[in-house]
Protein backbone atom coordinates (compact mmCIF):
# COMPACT_ATOMS: atom_id res chain seq x y z
CA UNK A 1 0.00 0.00 0.00
CA UNK A 2 1.18 3.95 -0.47
CA UNK A 3 2.61 5.37 2.47
CA UNK A 4 -0.45 7.37 3.75
CA UNK A 5 -0.03 10.39 5.85
CA UNK A 6 -3.58 11.00 6.40
CA UNK A 7 -3.78 9.72 10.21
CA UNK A 8 -1.24 9.34 13.19
CA UNK A 9 -0.14 5.91 14.25
CA UNK A 10 -1.73 5.24 17.57
CA UNK A 11 0.17 4.92 20.42
CA UNK A 12 -2.28 1.98 22.24
CA UNK A 13 -0.01 -0.23 21.99
CA UNK A 14 3.16 0.39 24.82
CA UNK A 15 6.30 -0.68 25.30
CA UNK A 16 7.98 -0.93 28.42
CA UNK A 17 11.72 -0.45 29.30
CA UNK A 18 13.95 -3.22 28.54
CA UNK A 19 10.82 -5.06 27.12
CA UNK A 20 10.59 -5.64 23.30
CA UNK A 21 7.26 -6.01 21.24
CA UNK A 22 6.23 -8.88 18.30
CA UNK A 23 3.92 -7.71 15.38
CA UNK A 24 1.29 -10.46 15.15
CA UNK A 25 0.12 -9.21 11.85
CA UNK A 26 1.15 -11.49 8.72
CA UNK A 27 3.25 -8.87 7.00
CA UNK A 28 2.92 -9.31 3.11
CA UNK A 29 5.32 -7.22 0.33
CA UNK A 30 3.11 -4.71 -1.69
CA UNK A 31 3.88 -3.52 -4.62
CA UNK A 32 5.73 -1.16 -3.96
CA UNK A 33 8.23 -3.46 -2.08
CA UNK A 34 7.69 -1.25 1.27
CA UNK A 35 6.29 -4.76 3.67
CA UNK A 36 3.40 -2.69 5.06
CA UNK A 37 0.59 -4.91 5.51
CA UNK A 38 -2.47 -4.51 3.68
CA UNK A 39 -5.21 -1.54 5.18
CA UNK A 40 -2.27 -0.26 7.57
CA UNK A 41 -0.87 2.50 8.34
CA UNK A 42 3.17 1.83 8.01
CA UNK A 43 4.98 0.94 10.59
CA UNK A 44 7.68 3.87 11.74
CA UNK A 45 10.34 3.22 14.73
CA UNK A 46 12.63 6.51 15.49
CA UNK A 47 15.83 5.91 16.86
CA UNK A 48 18.04 7.68 19.59
CA UNK A 49 21.63 6.95 20.66
CA UNK A 50 22.67 8.78 23.60
CA UNK A 51 24.79 8.91 26.40
CA UNK A 52 25.32 11.77 28.91
CA UNK A 53 22.28 13.82 28.03
CA UNK A 54 19.94 12.79 29.58
CA UNK A 55 18.01 16.15 30.45
CA UNK A 56 18.21 16.83 26.97
CA UNK A 57 16.91 13.78 25.60
CA UNK A 58 13.78 13.99 28.01
CA UNK A 59 12.95 16.65 25.84
CA UNK A 60 13.45 15.71 22.37
CA UNK A 61 11.93 12.66 23.21
CA UNK A 62 8.87 14.54 24.17
CA UNK A 63 8.88 16.86 21.31
CA UNK A 64 8.45 13.64 19.18
CA UNK A 65 4.94 13.72 20.37
CA UNK A 66 4.62 17.09 18.31
CA UNK A 67 4.84 14.91 14.83
CA UNK A 68 1.22 14.35 12.90
CA UNK A 69 2.44 11.18 12.20
CA UNK A 70 3.95 9.65 15.53
CA UNK A 71 6.38 6.35 15.48
CA UNK A 72 5.02 3.70 16.99
CA UNK A 73 8.42 2.72 18.63
CA UNK A 74 10.97 4.46 20.15
CA UNK A 75 14.19 2.67 20.65
CA UNK A 76 16.69 4.77 23.01
CA UNK A 77 19.98 3.29 22.93
CA UNK A 78 22.52 3.99 25.83
CA UNK A 79 25.08 3.14 28.05
CA UNK A 80 23.85 3.38 31.19
CA UNK A 81 20.43 4.30 33.39
CA UNK A 82 22.24 7.80 33.88
CA UNK A 83 22.12 8.81 30.31
CA UNK A 84 18.44 8.06 30.00
CA UNK A 85 16.12 9.28 33.40
CA UNK A 86 12.67 9.48 33.28
CA UNK A 87 12.57 8.48 29.54
CA UNK A 88 12.63 4.88 29.91
CA UNK A 89 9.02 5.02 31.79
CA UNK A 90 7.49 6.71 29.20
CA UNK A 91 4.81 4.76 27.12
CA UNK A 92 6.05 3.86 23.65
CA UNK A 93 9.76 3.56 24.52
CA UNK A 94 12.09 0.96 24.51
CA UNK A 95 15.43 1.54 26.35
CA UNK A 96 18.81 -0.74 25.15
CA UNK A 97 21.59 -0.68 27.06
CA UNK A 98 25.22 -1.52 25.28
CA UNK A 99 29.08 -0.77 24.74
CA UNK A 100 29.67 2.66 24.56
CA UNK A 101 30.26 4.55 20.89
CA UNK A 102 27.78 5.66 17.95
CA UNK A 103 28.03 3.02 15.84
CA UNK A 104 27.82 0.30 18.40
CA UNK A 105 24.79 2.03 19.79
CA UNK A 106 23.00 2.28 16.53
CA UNK A 107 23.67 -1.24 15.98
CA UNK A 108 22.25 -2.57 19.13
CA UNK A 109 19.14 -0.61 18.48
CA UNK A 110 18.95 -2.22 15.34
CA UNK A 111 19.06 -5.55 16.62
CA UNK A 112 16.35 -4.49 18.85
CA UNK A 113 13.91 -3.37 16.16
CA UNK A 114 10.69 -5.86 16.17
CA UNK A 115 9.84 -7.54 12.74
CA UNK A 116 7.56 -6.32 10.62
CA UNK A 117 8.41 -1.84 10.89
CA UNK A 118 8.53 -0.60 7.33
CA UNK A 119 10.39 2.48 8.29
CA UNK A 120 13.29 3.13 10.58
CA UNK A 121 14.61 6.49 11.41
CA UNK A 122 17.73 7.53 13.13
CA UNK A 123 18.20 10.64 14.73
CA UNK A 124 20.41 12.27 16.89
CA UNK A 125 19.69 13.38 21.07
CA UNK A 126 20.22 17.37 20.09
CA UNK A 127 17.44 17.37 16.48
CA UNK A 128 14.62 18.46 17.03
CA UNK A 129 11.83 17.90 13.99
CA UNK A 130 9.30 19.94 12.52
CA UNK A 131 5.77 18.53 13.52
CA UNK A 132 5.33 17.09 9.92
CA UNK A 133 8.78 15.36 9.43
CA UNK A 134 7.51 11.93 9.77
CA UNK A 135 4.83 12.77 7.22
CA UNK A 136 7.06 14.28 4.74
CA UNK A 137 9.39 10.95 4.33
CA UNK A 138 6.55 8.70 4.31
CA UNK A 139 5.49 11.19 1.13
CA UNK A 140 8.74 11.26 -0.25
CA UNK A 141 8.88 7.62 0.08
CA UNK A 142 5.60 6.87 -1.26
CA UNK A 143 5.94 9.00 -4.45
CA UNK A 144 9.03 6.49 -5.34
CA UNK A 145 9.54 3.28 -4.61
CA UNK A 146 13.35 3.17 -5.57
CA UNK A 147 14.30 5.98 -2.52
CA UNK A 148 16.08 4.00 -0.13
CA UNK A 149 16.96 6.79 2.45
CA UNK A 150 16.13 9.89 3.12
CA UNK A 151 18.01 13.13 4.81
CA UNK A 152 16.13 16.26 5.54
CA UNK A 153 16.71 20.33 5.47
CA UNK A 154 18.24 21.76 8.09
CA UNK A 155 16.91 25.07 8.90
CA UNK A 156 19.76 25.84 12.04
CA UNK A 157 22.80 23.83 12.39
CA UNK A 158 24.72 24.65 15.80
CA UNK A 159 27.22 22.20 15.33
CA UNK A 160 28.63 25.31 12.88
CA UNK A 161 28.71 27.87 16.40
CA UNK A 162 28.45 27.24 19.87
CA UNK A 163 25.05 25.64 19.63
CA UNK A 164 21.27 26.22 20.37
CA UNK A 165 19.82 25.91 23.52
CA UNK A 166 16.27 23.51 22.90
CA UNK A 167 14.38 26.49 23.76
CA UNK A 168 16.77 28.50 21.04
CA UNK A 169 15.56 25.22 18.38
CA UNK A 170 12.03 25.10 19.48
CA UNK A 171 11.68 29.08 18.26
CA UNK A 172 13.90 28.47 14.85
CA UNK A 173 11.19 25.61 14.09
CA UNK A 174 7.95 27.76 15.62
CA UNK A 175 9.00 30.77 12.73
CA UNK A 176 9.20 27.61 10.03
CA UNK A 177 5.28 27.50 9.80
CA UNK A 178 4.78 26.78 6.12
CA UNK A 179 6.64 23.80 4.51
CA UNK A 180 7.39 23.98 0.87
CA UNK A 181 4.70 22.87 -0.96
CA UNK A 182 6.43 21.29 -3.72
CA UNK A 183 8.17 18.14 -2.62
CA UNK A 184 12.04 18.51 -4.12
CA UNK A 185 13.83 15.09 -4.03
CA UNK A 186 17.71 15.70 -4.99
CA UNK A 187 20.29 12.56 -4.89
CA UNK A 188 22.79 13.09 -2.45
CA UNK A 189 26.66 11.11 -1.79
CA UNK A 190 25.63 10.46 1.63
CA UNK A 191 22.73 11.40 4.07
CA UNK A 192 23.47 13.75 7.31
CA UNK A 193 23.27 11.60 10.53
CA UNK A 194 21.38 13.56 12.93
CA UNK A 195 18.20 12.96 10.56
CA UNK A 196 17.84 10.04 8.33
CA UNK A 197 15.11 7.63 7.69
CA UNK A 198 15.43 4.63 5.94
CA UNK A 199 12.88 1.63 4.33
CA UNK A 200 13.02 -0.90 6.90
CA UNK A 201 13.84 -3.34 3.71
CA UNK A 202 16.58 -1.63 2.44
CA UNK A 203 18.79 -2.07 5.26
CA UNK A 204 17.91 -5.67 6.14
CA UNK A 205 21.26 -7.44 7.41
CA UNK A 206 23.28 -3.60 7.05
CA UNK A 207 25.26 -2.82 10.38
CA UNK A 208 27.15 0.34 10.86
CA UNK A 209 30.96 0.14 10.86
CA UNK A 210 31.92 -0.63 14.76
CA UNK A 211 35.67 0.51 13.71
CA UNK A 212 34.71 3.74 13.32
CA UNK A 213 34.64 4.01 16.83
CA UNK A 214 33.77 6.99 19.44
CA UNK A 215 31.33 10.00 17.71
CA UNK A 216 31.75 7.76 14.52
CA UNK A 217 32.61 10.57 12.24
CA UNK A 218 31.14 9.86 8.43
CA UNK A 219 29.26 6.83 9.59
CA UNK A 220 26.38 7.90 8.22
CA UNK A 221 28.12 8.42 4.94
CA UNK A 222 29.48 4.78 5.36
CA UNK A 223 25.73 3.47 5.92
CA UNK A 224 24.39 5.59 2.74
CA UNK A 225 27.68 4.17 0.65
CA UNK A 226 26.56 0.50 1.34
CA UNK A 227 22.48 1.44 0.10
CA UNK A 228 23.92 3.18 -2.94
CA UNK A 229 26.18 -0.03 -3.92
CA UNK A 230 23.12 -1.77 -3.36
CA UNK A 231 21.13 0.17 -5.69
CA UNK A 232 19.04 1.92 -3.38
CA UNK A 233 18.61 5.50 -4.07
CA UNK A 234 20.01 7.97 -1.38
CA UNK A 235 18.73 11.48 -1.62
CA UNK A 236 17.78 14.58 0.44
CA UNK A 237 14.06 16.30 0.34
CA UNK A 238 13.87 20.06 0.98
CA UNK A 239 10.10 19.70 3.32
CA UNK A 240 11.16 17.73 6.36
CA UNK A 241 12.69 20.08 8.02
CA UNK A 242 14.56 20.08 11.13
CA UNK A 243 17.18 22.34 13.90
CA UNK A 244 20.28 20.15 14.85
CA UNK A 245 20.99 21.74 18.10
CA UNK A 246 24.89 21.06 17.75
CA UNK A 247 25.15 20.30 21.64
CA UNK A 248 28.94 20.38 22.61
CA UNK A 249 28.35 18.73 25.46
CA UNK A 250 29.38 14.17 25.55
CA UNK A 251 31.44 14.97 22.29
CA UNK A 252 34.59 13.52 22.58
CA UNK A 253 38.04 15.01 22.58
CA UNK A 254 39.50 17.64 19.43
CA UNK A 255 42.63 15.12 18.81
CA UNK A 256 40.51 11.77 18.75
CA UNK A 257 37.87 13.65 16.45
CA UNK A 258 41.03 15.30 14.26
CA UNK A 259 42.22 11.37 14.35
CA UNK A 260 38.86 10.72 12.84
CA UNK A 261 38.96 13.45 10.63
CA UNK A 262 41.73 12.15 8.76
CA UNK A 263 41.30 8.13 8.78
CA UNK A 264 37.67 7.85 8.59
CA UNK A 265 37.16 9.15 4.97
CA UNK A 266 40.14 7.47 3.57
CA UNK A 267 39.14 4.13 5.26
CA UNK A 268 35.86 4.38 3.60
CA UNK A 269 37.34 5.30 0.23
CA UNK A 270 39.21 2.10 0.22
CA UNK A 271 36.05 0.47 1.26
CA UNK A 272 34.21 1.80 -1.56
CA UNK A 273 31.88 3.75 0.38
CA UNK A 274 32.98 7.34 -0.20
CA UNK A 275 34.62 8.02 -3.91
CA UNK A 276 37.95 9.06 -3.19
CA UNK A 277 37.65 12.75 -4.85
CA UNK A 278 35.10 13.32 -1.88
CA UNK A 279 37.57 11.42 1.22
CA UNK A 280 40.44 13.90 0.08
CA UNK A 281 38.04 17.15 0.15
CA UNK A 282 36.69 16.01 3.43
CA UNK A 283 40.22 15.46 4.87
CA UNK A 284 41.75 18.64 2.95
CA UNK A 285 38.94 20.75 4.06
CA UNK A 286 38.89 19.89 8.07
CA UNK A 287 42.89 19.97 8.02
CA UNK A 288 43.17 23.56 6.11
CA UNK A 289 40.38 24.83 8.80
CA UNK A 290 42.04 23.30 11.74
CA UNK A 291 45.30 24.64 11.07
CA UNK A 292 43.81 28.74 10.27
CA UNK A 293 41.72 28.49 13.15
CA UNK A 294 44.27 27.49 15.41
CA UNK A 295 46.05 30.58 15.71
CA UNK A 296 42.24 31.92 17.08
CA UNK A 297 40.19 29.43 18.11
CA UNK A 298 36.77 29.21 18.69
CA UNK A 299 35.75 28.90 22.66
CA UNK A 300 33.73 26.07 22.32
CA UNK A 301 36.11 23.61 19.54
CA UNK A 302 39.49 22.42 20.58
CA UNK A 303 41.38 23.22 17.61
CA UNK A 304 45.04 22.74 18.44
CA UNK A 305 43.86 19.33 19.69
CA UNK A 306 41.69 18.62 16.23
CA UNK A 307 45.01 19.87 14.38
CA UNK A 308 47.32 17.13 16.12
CA UNK A 309 44.53 14.13 16.37
CA UNK A 310 45.27 15.29 12.16
CA UNK A 311 49.00 14.96 12.15
CA UNK A 312 48.52 11.46 13.75
CA UNK A 313 46.53 10.12 11.38
CA UNK A 314 48.35 11.66 8.29
CA UNK A 315 51.38 9.55 10.14
CA UNK A 316 49.66 6.42 10.36
CA UNK A 317 48.60 6.89 6.40
CA UNK A 318 51.85 6.88 5.27
CA UNK A 319 52.69 4.35 7.45
CA UNK A 320 49.75 2.34 5.62
CA UNK A 321 47.91 2.20 8.98
CA UNK A 322 43.82 3.05 7.82
CA UNK A 323 43.08 2.33 11.90
CA UNK A 324 39.93 4.20 12.51
CA UNK A 325 39.86 2.36 16.06
CA UNK A 326 43.01 3.70 16.68
CA UNK A 327 40.96 7.01 17.65
CA UNK A 328 39.55 5.45 21.06
CA UNK A 329 43.26 5.03 22.21
CA UNK A 330 44.56 8.76 21.79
Amino acid sequence: MPFSTTAAISHDQTVPAGSRIENEDETVKTSDGSGASPGKEPRVCVIFATRGRAALLQQVVAFVGTQTVKPELIIVSCVSDDDVGTVASQPGVLVVKGRPGLTRQRNNALDHVPDGFDVVIFLDDDFLMHRTWIAEILKAMDSDASIACITGTILADGIHGPGYSFDEGRAILARANEVPDRLMVASTGGPYGCNMAFRARSIAGLRFDERLVLYGWQEDRDFGGQIWRHGGRVVRINTALGVHLGTKGGRVSGRRLGYSQVINPLYLAKKQTMPLFDALDHVIRNVVSNTVRSFAPESWVDRRGRLSGNLIGFWDFVRGRLTPERAEKL
